[in-house]
């Protein structure tokens, strides 16, 4: 018996390591997260707090929001550009309606209504864009690059190419609000989070997504009804743009018509640095996470060892393209071993 316990004792040992190596295999990016987060502990001063770490979270919580969304979009294999211009709309609605003369004596109620509004402008806007993906056959970069150009100039004739200002202080409080001893945006950016990889490794929408990423002619025989399966999606997005407006706005106390410029291009580069496939079929929730970690990191890491704010693109510029050279060349490996 004692011989039989002591045998085993290194083969635990060895599926344990297995184990993470493979979790690591599967998400890359967190290796690439805890070493710059180690140099920066080393390089910097004040990296290593907690008010630090709650920074990061803050910062990048409206990004991380959209990118929740564009990661079950490029999953489906699809595309959207045009979350950057729903910020915008979603946020300059909300602070504008909230001073209508019609919910002036609503009180703090008087949100509610702006919320929903801003909210519903995001999946009404991703609806559009799923249906006509879905009814024209036109691809999404073409479809969506048309709804951010549209989109940005209706911001534009809306505001009148001038700020709202947020008279509700309850609204602009909520920004630096704290909850249980963590901001209230990092929560809401974290229990989306959960709530985003449970629909992807838990449901059958999740599975469907995967099906229609990799095949879709395939997804179409299995019964999957591909283009409501796609609008849905599209949906999901537009509203995890218009949360990312609101919450921007929040800490803003205000909107601007320019608001969420380029915002797409981040959003992209952190979902793709995640794991997230262009050609859909493959990504993950955690990649996507430790994609928007390493940005917000990256950025922060940066700035408080004073380097100028565009290094940090040439930064991302060059890691992106690394990235996506070794995936290719890892699939290439993967082929050519699979024809052998």
């Amino acid at each position: 018996m004692s011989q039989t316990s002591v045998e085993s004792t290194p083969v635990q040992a060895s599926g344990g390591m297995k184990a993470n190596l493979g979790w690591l295999v599967r998400h890359p990016i967190w290796a690439f997260v805890v070493m710059i987060f180690i140099f920066f502990s080393l390089m910097t001063d004040n990296f290593f707090s907690l008010g630090n770490f709650e920074n990061i979270l803050v910062q990048t919580s409206t990004l991380g929001l959209i990118a929740l969304g564009m990661t079950i979009v490029m999953i489906n294999g699809n595309i959207d550009l045009s979350v950057g211009a729903v910020v915008a709309l979603a946020a300059s609605l909300t602070v504008d309606i909230m001073g209508w003369p019609m919910f002036e004596s609503w009180g703090n109620w008087q949100i509610l209504p702006a919320v929903l509004a801003g909210l519903a402008s995001g999946v009404l806007l991703g609806a559009l864009n799923g249906l006509i993906v879905w009814k024209t056959g036109v691809d999404a970069f073409i479809v969506t690059l048309g709804a951010m150009l549209g989109v940005r100039g209706l911001v534009f004739v809306y505001t009148g190419e001038q700020s709202f200002f947020a008279l509700n202080f309850a609204y602009s409080d909520f920004g630096a609000s704290r909850f249980l001893g963590l901001p209230t945006l990092a929560w809401v950016f974290l229990i989306f989070t959960v709530l985003m990889h449970v629909l992807l490794s838990r449901t059958v929408h999740g599975s469907n997504t995967y099906a229609v990423g990799d095949n879709r002619e395939a997804a179409v025989n299995a019964g999957i009804r591909v283009g409501p399966h796609m609008m849905i999606n599209f949906m999901i997005v537009g509203f995890f743009a218009a949360l990312a407006g609101l919450t921007l706005s929040t800490q803003m106390g205000a909107s601007t018509p320019n608001l969420g410029r380029d915002y797409e291009l981040w959003v992209i580069t952190a979902t793709v640095l995640g794991g997230t496939k262009l050609t859909g079929g493959a990504g993950n929730i955690i990649g996507t996470f430790g994609g928007v970690l390493a940005i917000g990191i990256l950025r922060n890491g940066m700035n408080l060892m004073q380097v100028p704010a565009f290094y940090v693109l040439v930064t991302l510029g060059v890691i992106l393209i690394a990235v996506l050279f070794l995936d290719k060349q890892l699939n290439r490996k993967g082929g050519e071993e699979l024809r052998i």
